[in-house]
């Protein structure tokens, strides 16, 4: 793991996240060494995944529960629908990759300074990174990821941040790298993409969402906002 130093708080953490983070920098900055314990994973809806098959969506709710866990500091990815988010994502020209220049040459092996070097779109590396950990699982320990008890489950969670598990034509990195993201992205998204539930990753960091006004404010980062959140349609925290 990294030997950067984290804050224990998971409140930090979000509030750290919340802004643009390349995807170069997320597998190498340790994120998974303060994982949090929490109960199993439940859907928090009746929502019915659309892209991920059934043993992909268990595989990503277990995941997502455990890096945005659920605690004293509010509701966690399960109760905030960032799986519901992520399989939506799959479905747009993100998920397809349709904004992406794919037409090679690709050097998998380039610095991060050439960017994104994989002939893989995002829908691509959900596949075969859930497939490929679920099947080195199976090798190690007889069961998929998401039958594994947290403590197993945060190991392999660990392990994938160090590019430590083979995936086959995905590295380890890059997928847990995405997956990180997108959980973070639906954790704090507006609430119409699917994520972000009832506003829980706003309130938690006390960001006031599409308010008209907020200026008075920008100068007074070491007081509260004293009003909710609003989302892009209105809903109000």
């Amino acid at each position: 793991m990294s030997d950067i130093k984290h804050s224990n708080s998971r409140r930090d953490f979000l509030r750290k996240g919340f802004g643009v983070i390349p995807v170069v920098a997320i597998a190498s900055s340790g994120l998974v060494s303060n994982i949090a314990q929490a109960d199993s994973p439940s859907p928090s809806s009746d929502y019915k995944p659309t892209f991920f098959n059934q043993a992909e969506w268990a595989f990503v709710l277990a995941a997502c529960d455990l890096l945005i866990p659920e605690d004293q500091y509010g509701a966690g990815a399960i109760k905030a629908c960032v799986p519901e988010f992520i399989d939506r994502q799959m479905d747009t020209p993100y998920g397809r990759g349709e904004l992406w220049y794919m037409k090679g040459p690709f050097h998998p092996d380039a610095t991060p300074e050439f960017g994104y070097q994989l002939k893989l779109v995002p829908r691509d590396l959900y596949h075969l990174g859930i497939s490929g950990c679920d099947k080195w699982c199976q090798q190690q320990y007889k069961k998929t990821f998401a039958e594994l008890d947290k403590e197993t489950q945060i190991a392999v969670l660990k392990q994938l941040e160090a590019g430590k598990i083979e995936l086959g034509d995905v590295p380890a990195k890059t997928f847990f790298s995405y997956l990180l993201t997108n959980t973070k992205e639906g954790y704090f998204a507006d609430p119409q993409y699917g994520g972000n539930r009832h506003l829980v990753g706003w309130k938690m960091v006390g960001f006031p969402g599409a308010r008209a006004d907020f200026m008075d404010w920008v100068e007074h980062s070491e007081r509260p906002y004293p009003l909710g959140p609003v989302s892009i349609s209105g809903e109000r925290g």
